[in-house]
Formats: C-alpha cells, structure tokens, sequence
C-alpha cells in the first residue's frame, strides 16, 4: 500500500454500532435521567452537619460526573460520525438532539456551581480537611472562581439554549463549507479539488502544482466569504455578548482563564515569541536557498526539501511510530500499536470529510479515536503522532474521575507536542547528514507554523474582538487584517504579495463560541515540550514514569502548578526563551548543513 491507496478508517463499534443501537438509543435516555436527577440533588438544602456537608457535596459531584461522561461520550460519537461526513444529515440531526438533551445538564452545572458558591467557606475548609473531598480541591475551587463568571442560572439556560441556534449554529456553517468548497483544477477535463485537496499539495515538491493549487485555493474561499463573514461575525459576535454578560473584562482575560493561565504567563510567553520573529525571518530565508528562490510564498512554507521530503506509506509510518514510541516508554509503544491494530485511526482523505486532524475522547468506552488526512509526507506521519500523544494522554488519566481529568488546552498541546517531538529526536539519531538536513527543516517549518503562524493568529484574533465591538466585518476588512497579522509576524521572511489573506476562512479554531484564541496554546505547548524533553534526555529512561505523573496532574493544577511540579516557572519569560534557545540551535545547524551543501556543490 502507498499514500494514495486505502487507508484506515476507523472502528467505531466499540463505542457504538449506530444511531440506532439499543445502547446508543440507551444512553440518551440515561443521560435524560442523570441530568434531571442532579437537578433534584441540587434542589437540597445544606444540612448544619459538616460531615453531611460533605456527604452531599460529593453525591453532587458524583452526578455530575455521571452525567457528564454519557453527554461527552455521546456527543464524540455523533461528532465523530458527522466530521468524516459532513453531508451525513441524521448525524448532524443526533447533534442537535443531544445538544438538547444536554441542556438540563449546562442548567445543572451552572446551578451546582451557584449551590457551592452559597457556602464558598464551608466548601474550601471541606476540600482541605475531608479525605474524600482533597482530591477534588482543584475542581472546587476552579467552581467558585466560575461562579463569579456566570450569569443567573435562568439566564445561564437561556444563553445556553441560544447557544444552539447561535454561536454553534455558525461553527457548523463553517465546518460545511470548509468540508465541501472546490475550486476548478483542471479546465480541460472540468476537474474539481476541494479546498483540503487543495491545501494538501502545499505538501508537493513541485512548486508550479504549489502555486497553482494555492491560487485555485483562495478562488474557492473567495467564492464563500460572504457565508463563512456571516459565520464568523456571528460566532464572535454571540460570545462578545455573552462574555460581558457573565463578567469578563475581554475575551483575552477568559481565555487563559479557560487554558489556566495568568495573564502573567500569557504575556511572557507573548513577549518571547515576539522576540523569535527575527529567528525565524532568519530560517524563511535559508529556506529560500534551498527551494532557489528570492523569498518565500506563502505556498512555499510547507514544501519539502531534502531525502526524508520521500513519500511514507501507512505501514511505514506505523511502524516508525511505534518503534519511537518504545523507545521513550516501551507503554507508549504499546499503545500506539493497540490505536493502529485495532482500527482507532481514520486516515483516509475524502469528499465531505473535515480538513486537519484531531483526537476525541470516549469516557464510557475509556478509549481515543484519531481523525487525520494522510498524504503520505513526514508532516503527516508527526501529524499522527501529535494526535497519539493527545490519546496517551487520555489513556494516563483514564482510570480517574471526569472532574479531575479535565485539562486545559495548553496542557493538551504540550502533551502533542511531546509525543511529536519523540518522533524527531529518535530520527535525528540515524540521519544522514542530507536527511539530518529534510528533519532539521521539517521541525523549523512546524516551529514556525507554531510561533510565527501562531502569532498571527493572535493578533489577527485580537483585532476581530475589538472591532467586532463596534459592528460587523465585510469579508475584505477579515482579509486585511490578516494580511495585516502576517506582514507584522512572517515579515521580509515571505513575499508581501503572496500572502493568505482568507487563513480566517481556513482555521475552523475562530468559529468556536466557547473558545476564543484557540491559538497561543500550540505555541505554549511546543516551548512546554521542549522544556520536558530536555529533562527526558538528561534523566533517560526513568523519565517516561515522570512524564506520566505530570500528565496525570493535569486535570488538577493550573499550568503554572504542573510546570512547578515539573521544575519550572512559566511566569518568567526565561523559560520560554529556553525553548527559543533549541529553535535556535536548528536554525544555525541548518544554516551550517546548507552553507556545506552549497560549497560541496560548487
């Protein structure tokens, strides 16, 4: 088999076997029940008795647990079923039937919340003297804390129910059309790639197919920016008003809230990416020397240079996978091969299946599932990767309660970036100096996307909220201010005139209600990872048993606590630059290997 031939779907009966199954059919009504009976559990008074206190606080977690688990199981499936077929209208109808049936359960964990803010003492003296209840420290006092951020629970239900026909409502929208558009290829045959198709060849070592595809690529985002401006003003446009109703200051102040950062954090890390533009100005321009260009194009930045740009078959990357895994933790290995062998992976490109990749959860079944788009370059088989360490991350925690597994998205990202990190270093060991050179590149092009792609991310993020305040957006005002992004970060790195002005169309993470600036948490993760691998390589093996204490941790701590725990302070803007520092490193290496090509050449 190659890259262009079969590949796997996934296996879903594990989970379930339909729509129709009686357990799937089952568990909608169970979590019709759980929710309604945590809703009379909430309706109790406090009882004067401390122990009884406690008793009740934990029977309201437990429910909440309960219940949380079948709606967070059952909406994965119907998620899972919908993103590999966009077109599939009985999944998106079971969608939109379990969001309702989850309301009860959004009304209830709003109520708990106002329920455990109405003894906030009694609750924080609880979590530090009862033995039941330490373990839930975290989870409580993270519950006060969004007590102060929500609105009436009855305004809370109303929000919620909006929600479905609102900000979601949007985000879908997006996630059709992104699935869907096409854009003529070949005029002679009348040939039409889809935008994921298309983005794929920004993979091809043929720069006139790269270009070509990338100009086919902006015909067909132009084609619907007027529905996905639509989509994107009404996404941002419902959280601004929701956001300022329950109390944020903005929706920057929320959002490392929801990642369990201080802003502290989030500007020091800022700061240090800001500080790495010129770096990676300094690799777009090695790049440059390599494709024999003047400067980049936007099409250029994922072009693959050098021996390992080779095609990898699925076997190959499976086997590669596991084989580095091992290496790190002979476990992880292990569990890579049981994803692979026992059809947990969805690999195939195809019509109505979703672009990019991600890793979804099953509590009840305690199992992963991992959607991608194999092309058969090394990107993809990091790609696979990246979502297999988001899976061992679940697989750690899988034994312990909902409340106490549930970690932010920088955390996640630095558990990715972990695993994709172990599939470089372990190649790196047996290159050639030509395939040291492809790797070198390869893990600058991903830093990039990470750091400096990021970054306009954020920006161009930053600059829709403030002036989404104001009114909505024309398509033409979202493509200048993301060029506007992308000249402040890539800078004399790309050509100016060949730019991404329709990468807000691109990124399904902007057409999130819940989560703005679903962005700086890749960049947080990749420097985060950096920082463990460092100490994985000084402490050697016996560093896979504390890998695993951290990511266990996770769902218990904020980012700062788990980085103490691992030894460092992620308040400083030293830390980040440390993982600069190894950025740094490639760079001048791969300045050095190209430097000797060019002379051997000559």
């Amino acid at each position: 088999m190659n890259a262009g031939s079969k590949l796997p779907r996934w296996n879903l009966s594990s989970i379930y076997s339909s729509f129709d199954a009686p357990e799937y059919l089952r568990d909608k009504d169970l979590l019709a029940e759980q929710a309604q009976k945590l809703l009379d559990l909430l309706q109790q008074p406090w009882p004067e008795d401390k122990d009884q206190s406690a008793r009740l606080v934990l029977t309201w977690i437990h429910s909440y647990e309960d219940a949380s688990d079948l709606a967070e199981n059952l909406e994965a499936y119907a998620s899972a079923i919908y993103t590999t077929d966009t077109r599939n209208s009985r999944a998106l109808n079971e969608i939109n039937s379990l969001e309702t049936l989850a309301l009860p359960l959004g009304k209830a964990a709003v109520i708990l919340r106002t329920r455990l803010a109405e003894r906030a003492d009694l609750v924080l003296n609880l979590a530090e003297t009862n033995e039941q209840l330490k373990a839930y420290k975290f989870f409580l006092s993270d519950a006060l804390t969004r007590a102060k951020y929500q609105m009436a629970p009855e305004l809370e239900d109303l929000a919620n129910d909006l929600n479905r026909s609102g900000g979601d409502a949007w985000s879908r929208l997006q996630e059709a059309i992104s699935s869907t558009v096409s854009a003529l290829w070949d005029p002679a045959t009348g040939e039409k790639k889809t935008v994921i198709a298309l983005r794929d060849l920004a993979h091809n070592r043929d720069r006139t197919i790269r270009e070509r595809a990338y100009k086919a690529e902006l015909t067909a985002w132009d084609s619907m920016k007027i529905p996905l401006a639509a989509s994107l003003n009404g996404v941002k446009g419902f959280a601004i008003t929701v956001d300022k109703r329950r109390g944020w200051q903005s929706a920057l102040d929320k959002a490392a809230y929801q990642s369990r950062i201080s802003r502290k954090t989030l500007d020091a890390l800022i700061s240090v990416m800001e500080g790495s533009l010129p770096l990676f100005r300094r690799y777009l321009k090695a790049k440059a020397r390599i494709l024999g260009v003047d400067r980049c194009a936007f099409y250029d930045l994922f072009a693959p240079v050098g021996t390992a740009s080779r095609t990898w078959t699925w076997e190959e990357s499976r086997d590669f996978i596991i084989d580095k895994f091992s290496a790190f933790d002979p476990g992880m290995g292990n569990f890579a091969r049981h994803a692979f062998t026992f059809s947990w992976i969805d690999a195939e490109g195809r019509e109505g299946k979703i672009g990019g990749a991600y890793c979804t959860d099953f509590p009840l079944a305690k199992e992963s599932r991992i959607l991608c788009n194999f092309e058969g370059s090394f990107d993809s088989v990091t790609t696979v990767a990246h979502e297999l360490g988001h899976a061992w991350h679940h697989e750690v925690l899988k034994d312990l309660p909902g409340t106490l597994a549930a970690y932010p998205m920088t955390l996640a990202e630095t558990a990715s970036t972990f695993a994709e990190t172990i599939i470089l270093e372990e190649a790196l060991k047996t290159a050639s100096r030509e395939e040291r050179l492809s790797l070198i590149e390869g893990n600058l092009k991903d830093a990039c996307q990470i750091i400096v792609d990021i970054l306009s991310r954020f920006y161009f993020e930053r600059a829709v909220f403030e002036k989404r305040e104001q009114g909505e957006l024309s398509p033409e005002e979202f493509c200048s201010l993301m060029k506007e992004a992308q000249l402040a970060t890539y800078g004399d790195g790309l050509d100016p005139e060949l730019l991404h002005p329709y990468m807000w169309a691109v990124k399904s993470h902007y057409y999130s209600p819940a989560l703005a600036f679903y962005n700086f948490p890749y960049a947080f993760g990749q420097l985060f990872a950096y920082g463990l691998y460092a100490q994985a390589r000084e402490k050697g093996p016996a560093f896979a048993e504390t890998y695993k204490e951290i990511l266990r941790l996770t769902g218990r701590a904020s980012a700062e606590d788990v980085g103490k725990a691992a030894g460092f302070d992620l308040e400083g803007p030293s830390f980040w630059q440390n993982g600069i520092n190894l950025i740094q490193e490639r760079v001048i290496e791969l300045e050095s290997l190209l430097n000797t090509l060019e002379e051997e050449k000559k």
